[in-house]
């Protein structure tokens, strides 16, 4: 995972605004998005990623759309992101229609590791 541009991630915050104060933080050679102390969404070799879980991957899975792996030599490490449709960086509805859940998804991994403490 490579940084290409902070113009890249600068662009994303401005597409997330509508979700509220959405803060980048550098991280592994990329960017973590959060909301509130959640990351909710990545960005790696400017490539936006949101959350999922169980619940929202069918969605992604449905238009084809993988996870996000970090290293090409172990696509077993599939991480718990993907990319939104191509078509939602068009329409700041239908990126809000699939960042939301990605917030959710954040907020529910949150509180399941606060009940296991």
């Amino acid at each position: 995972m490579m940084v290409k541009s902070r113009a890249y991630v600068d662009h994303v915050l401005e597409l997330l605004a509508p979700l509220g104060e959405v803060k980048a933080r550098a991280m592994f050679g990329g960017w973590g998005l959060s909301l509130d102390g959640l990351t909710f969404a990545l960005v790696a070799d400017d490539v936006l990623y949101l959350k999922v879980d169980a619940t929202t991957l069918p969605a992604y899975e449905a238009l084809g759309l993988e996870r996000f792996v970090p290293f090409a030599d172990q696509p077993e490490k599939a991480m718990n992101y993907c990319p939104p449709p191509d078509t939602a960086f068009d329409d700041p509805e239908e990126l809000m229609a699939w960042a939301r859940p990605a917030l959710e998804v954040a907020r529910r991994a949150a509180a399941g590791k606060r009940k296991k403490r």
